[in-house]
């Protein structure tokens, strides 16, 4: 049997750099599956695709050739690692994630990767849909100033210009969507731990939650 530790939380709380350096430290398989719904969004854009055109968004969903190398995204053998971290991805990666085709696609991937291999999973429905299962759940979260911050610096770091009020703004806005649409809201599974880390590191976080798993293996 593998162990599954599924990690949930809002944009920009951290989890995915968490679940990353926890997953180095255990030697689990990682899967940001956030990075897997800004891959298809990026696609669905580029191509210029309606998301009310099922026919169109099937067929991408066909032709989806993904692939994780050493922390890097693939799509169709070209490197968008830093490509689908921009804006406008951000802009719409909830709204497209939210169509029940690409879900289904994607929940059945992920599903698949849980049951091969001891995994790390972070994105907006691990604990309650993707890995139920899993033996070790946590929702990680921060207040909207925090996570508006810390994507504020990230992208001008990466010399993108954007204002604090508008990140703040973006926010709020994904988090509205994620938490009240139909198809597998954001939310804190009742057996889930709960980590806010407003006031703490990334190190600090990821000790937490190591030292939570290994008492337990």
């Amino acid at each position: 049997m593998t162990i599954k530790i599924a990690i949930d939380g809002p944009a920009g709380s951290g989890k995915s750099t968490v679940a990353k350096i926890l997953a180095k430290k255990l030697n689990f398989v990682y899967v940001d599956t956030g990075a897997l719904y800004r891959a298809i969004t990026y696609k669905i854009l580029k191509e210029g695709i309606n998301i009310n055109e099922k026919k169109a968004i099937l067929n991408i969903i066909n032709n989806f050739d993904i692939t994780l190398k050493s922390e890097r995204i693939f799509l169709d053998g070209i490197d968008i690692t830093e490509e689908i971290r921009k804006p406008y991805i951000s802009q719409n990666v909830s709204q497209i994630s939210q169509i029940p085709e690409i879900r289904e696609f994607m929940v059945k991937l992920q599903k698949e990767l849980a049951n091969k291999n001891n995994i790390v999973m972070d994105g907006r429905d691990i604990t309650t849909v993707v890995m139920p299962d899993a033996q070790f759940k946590f929702y990680i979260t921060a207040t909207e100033e925090v996570r508006a911050k810390r994507r504020y610096n990230e992208l001008k770091a990466n010399n993108f210009n954007i204002s604090f009020k508008d990140i703040l703004n973006e926010i709020k806005i994904r988090d509205k969507m994620d938490m009240e649409r139909s198809i597998a809201p954001l939310k804190i599974a009742e057996d889930a731990i709960v980590v806010d880390t407003s006031d703490m590191t990334i190190d600090e976080v990821t000790n937490k939650l190591y030292d939570i798993i290994i008492k337990q293996l």
